[in-house]
This record gives C-alpha cells, sequence and structure tokens, in this order.
C-alpha cells in the first residue's frame, strides 16, 4: 500500500485486471490512520470543501497538537494531516468529533463529495442544499457505510468544472432541474432539482449491489455489462434521458477576486470571493490562520477546491477603480495579505497549475522528492497544468489534459495526457536544467 492513498489513483482493476477488493479498502480517514514513512496520516473529509472559520481552526488544533502543524489540500477537496505520532490514538478523531467534522464514524470514509467551489458566486446556482441534504442521506444510510474511500460524488453548479473530475455519481444543476449522471455514461437523466441528492443515494445504493460479484470499488471498475446494467436501472426511476456527454477538462478557479452581477442591479457587479491557490496543497500554520481569520471577517467560510485551492465568499463589495477593474478595494486588500504569506493570489504566479506528490521523504514508494524538483523547476505559467509524481502510481493526478512528469528508475518521463490518452514525449535523465526546459516546453 502506498503512503498516502491517493484520490484519484489508477483503479487496480482497470490498471491490472484484478479486482479492487482483493486487498481490501486501506483508503485513509479520521478513525483509521496509514503509516507513512513521515508518521501516521489521517484524511478528514471536508464534504464539498466547506468549512467554517470554527472547524478550520480544529482541524489546525489537531494538526499542531498531535502531527506536523501543516495541513495538506487533497485532489477532492479533503485535508490531510501528516506527521501522526504513534501514541496519538484515537485523540484526532476525539477533537475532530467534537468539532462536528466526525458526523458518523460508520460512513466517515463514505463522504467524499466534491461541489463547484463558485456555485452561488459567480451566477451559478448554489448547491449548498444538495450537498447539506445528500451528506445527511449518506450517513443515514446503513448501506452506504459499505461505500470504499475511493467512491465519490460530486455536485455541479453547471459550470461542468466537477462533473468533469470522473465522479461516480454526479448531480448537475440545469435551470430548476437537475440531471443524474452514474459514471461517465454520456446518457443523463433529468429530474426535479430537488429529487437529485436522494436520486444520487439510491445510484449509489444499486452500485454496491451491483459491484458485489465483481468487487469493484468504484463505477468504471464494473464490467462492461454491469456497468450498463446499472445505468439502465438507475434510469427506470429517474426522469428523461438527455445526451449530455461529461466534459474532459476540468476548469479550476481563476486566482483573484470573484465576480457575479449586482442582485440589486443587475447590470452592475459585485465581489463575491476571493480564489487563491496553495503551492503543491501544501498550508503552514501561520498561512491557515491567515485564511481562517479572512474568512472569519467576511463569510465566515472557506471552500476547499478539488485543485488544491482556497475560496473564501464575501461580500467584498462593488467593483474598485479603473486601475483595478475586478477588485474592490477590500478584496484587493485580503489578496495582498495572502500573496505576501505565499499563496497564489493571480495568474501570474509561477505556481499557477504546477502540483506534486507527497514524494520522497514523505512515501517510501516515491522515487525523488519531486517537490522540491517540481520547486526547482517552475518557471513561465504554461498553457496546461503540470504534474509531478515520484512514482507510477502517480498520487492525486489531476483529470482532463495536463502535462504529467514521473520519475522512474530511467529518469524522469514527460508526457501530454489528454484524458484516456497518453502522448510520451521524453525521458530525462539526472539533467536539472534539461527537465526544467523540458517541462516547460512541454506546458507550452
Amino acid at each position: 500500500m502506498l503512503a498516502a492513498m491517493p484520490d484519484s489513483a489508477p483503479s487496480p482493476l482497470s490498471a491490472g485486471g484484478t479486482s479492487p477488493r482483493d486487498g481490501g479498502d486501506a483508503c485513509p480517514g479520521t478513525l483509521r490512520l496509514h503509516r507513512a514513512d513521515d508518521g501516521a496520516l489521517a484524511r478528514v473529509r471536508i464534504p464539498g470543501g466547506v468549512l467554517s472559520a470554527d472547524r478550520a481552526d480544529a482541524l489546525l488544533a489537531v494538526a499542531g497538537r498531535f502531527g506536523d502543524g501543516e495541513l495538506h489540500l487533497t485532489s477532492r477537496g479533503n485535508v490531510q494531516l501528516r506527521g501522526l505520532g504513534a501514541e496519538c490514538g484515537g485523540g484526532p478523531a476525539e477533537l475532530l468529533g467534537a468539532a462536528g467534522l466526525l458526523p458518523s464514524a460508520a460512513h466517515e470514509r463514505a463522504r467524499n463529495i466534491v461541489a463547484s467551489p463558485l456555485a452561488g458566486l459567480d451566477g451559478s446556482p448554489p448547491v449548498g442544499g444538495w450537498l447539506s441534504e445528500l451528506d445527511s442521506l449518506v450517513c443515514g444510510s446503513a448501506a452506504a457505510a459499505a461505500l470504499s474511500g475511493r467512491f465519490l460524488f460530486a455536485l455541479d453548479s453547471g459550470r461542468g468544472d466537477v462533473d468533469a473530475l470522473g465522479a461516480d455519481v454526479t448531480l448537475i444543476a440545469e435551470g430548476g432541474d437537475c440531471l443524474l449522471r452514474v459514471g461517465a455514461a454520456d446518457e443523463v437523466f433529468r429530474l426535479p432539482s430537488a429529487d437529485g441528492p436522494r436520486a444520487a443515494l439510491l445510484a449509489a445504493e444499486l452500485f454496491l449491489r451491483a459491484a458485489r460479484d465483481s468487487g469493484a470499488w468504484r463505477v468504471k471498475d464494473l464490467p462492461d455489462d454491469v456497468r450498463t446494467a446499472l445505468v439502465r436501472t438507475v434510469g427506470a426511476t429517474a426522469g428523461p434521458v438527455v445526451h449530455r456527454p461529461r466534459p474532459r477538462t476540468a476548469k479550476a478557479p481563476a486566482p483573484g477576486p470573484v465576480t457575479a452581477p449586482d442582485s440589486s442591479t443587475p447590470a452592475t457587479t459585485t465581489v463575491t470571493a476571493i480564489s487563491v491557490g496553495v503551492p503543491l496543497g501544501r498550508l503552514v500554520p501561520a498561512q491557515w490562520r491567515l485564511l481562517t481569520e479572512t474568512a472569519r471577517r467576511y463569510g465566515n467560510e472557506l471552500r476547499l477546491t478539488p485543485w488544491r485551492g482556497i475560496v473564501i465568499p464575501g461580500p467584498f463589495g462593488p467593483p474598485g477603480p479603473s486601475t483595478q477593474p475586478a477588485q474592490s478595494g477590500r478584496a484587493a486588500e485580503a489578496l495582498d495579505a495572502l500573496a505576501a504569506a505565499g499563496l497564489i493570489t493571480g495568474p501570474d504566479s509561477p505556481w499557477t497549475g504546477v502540483g506534486a506528490c507527497i514524494g520522497h521523504p514523505g512515501c517510501a514508494k516515491s522515487l525523488s522528492d519531486v517537490r522540491a524538483e517540481a520547486g526547482a523547476a517552475v518557471g513561465p505559467v504554461g498553457r496546461l497544468p503540470v504534474y509531478w509524481s515520484g512514482c507510477e502510481r502517480r498520487c492525486g493526478h489531476p483529470h482532463g489534459e495536463w502535462i504529467d512528469v514521473v520519475v522512474t528508475p530511467e529518469g524522469h518521463r514527460i508526457s501530454h495526457v489528454r484524458g484516456e490518452h497518453r502522448a510520451p514525449r521524453t525521458v530525462v535523465r539526472n539533467d536539472p536544467a534539461a527537465l526544467a526546459s523540458a517541462v516547460s516546453g512541454a506546458r507550452a
């Protein structure tokens, strides 16, 4: 088992043809920690990535008391705590439970829900109602406790952002209705918006029945005929069929101010939130405190994104002067402070689009310190994102289109990934300058 089970790891079934359940579901959680080279690891599920400032404080307290003090964002908008000591026992779970971050011990690893982080902030409809209801339904379903830590729900506001992430069950807002997608099926089912969360849970429960013989953890792992039958069964209880292919590329919120039409004066806009990126998804205590303090000053909420960023809802006020056409004074002030703390606050940051797994020395599987290598190779902003992996497992890799840098015994293999297609480009051996140049060229 790898040191940090990836949120978006390739399924063992699709990779090697064996049942994903052969070794059991080893995904870490809050109650089931995983031993890594830098200590135990806990993964705290944050449905929709939505955190109040108080709950963010609780996460920092647990990281500081039991771990290395840092917080790591995952590709599902969750938080990983690393460096937990062997003597921590049930202490982290106790504190997180007291903060409301562990509502059901039986379902803590099944609460995998991503949501459009800009829902309700950029003119797209909110999905908070879906989120709270679906989380409650999952925690109230005895069957859902059997969902693996890999199974994923997605709630898309119609932007197509989290619909592109390859979830097992997806709800997509469309007018006053919603569309229900099972796996990667191009055919979705239209139903009233209010029925969406219950339909999503039913689809997950039907998946569990379909997976009994195959042992699949996810919809994509089912044999083709079983997967087709599952979609047909879900459709029999849902609404009309709509042809809607899944988007190929998931687009992260751009760092900076988020604007939307002003509800009182539709012809004008207002700054509804600010969006920041987190270099390599790693936050030190001072950065986390600043983010929490900023959230508490405005909307009292943080939204962790599946792209290892954070959106802080406002309101921040009307647009500012022409020198800052998209920023209010308050938004500019907050973004300046966050930039000074080392976070990504604009599209011109060289860290924009750069990601990496934990690498060496945190992971025994990694062949190198890919985070240090990614930092050394940071250059001009590229057209495509780049993700560095210390081994072939490629933990936490993105979806859609990106430049894939994987460390192999032969050197760093650089590939251009488009969905399921991979075009090998080159292998660079023991030459940091050549590696940086090759990655920059591939991104361009």
